[in-house]
């Protein structure tokens, strides 16, 4: 089995993990692994395309709403035959 050190942990993290950790009845390096655990063992499903994850990063704040713009006939084609 690998091991692992982290560094430079902030206090305030390090002081949360270890409440956590007794709570639990467990040592800081095993609640540690079981957090780690648990946020990996989860999979998130990767939207198909960039507009559907555009849609659902903007759809929890309610979405926006745009007006179309007007639109315009289409030019005509330059001549480049002279």
């Amino acid at each position: 089995m690998a091991s692992m050190t982290i560094r430079n942990l902030d206090d305030s993290l390090k002081q949360r993990l270890r409440l956590r950790a007794a709570a639990h009845g467990r040592s800081m390096e095993d609640e540690a692994r079981d957090i780690l655990r648990v946020a990996l063992s989860t999979s998130e499903r990767q939207p198909d395309n960039l507009a559907a994850a555009i849609r659902a990063r903007i759809a929890p704040t309610g979405g926006i709403t745009l007006e179309a713009s007007p639109r315009e006939a289409i030019r005509e084609a330059p001549d480049f035959s002279a």
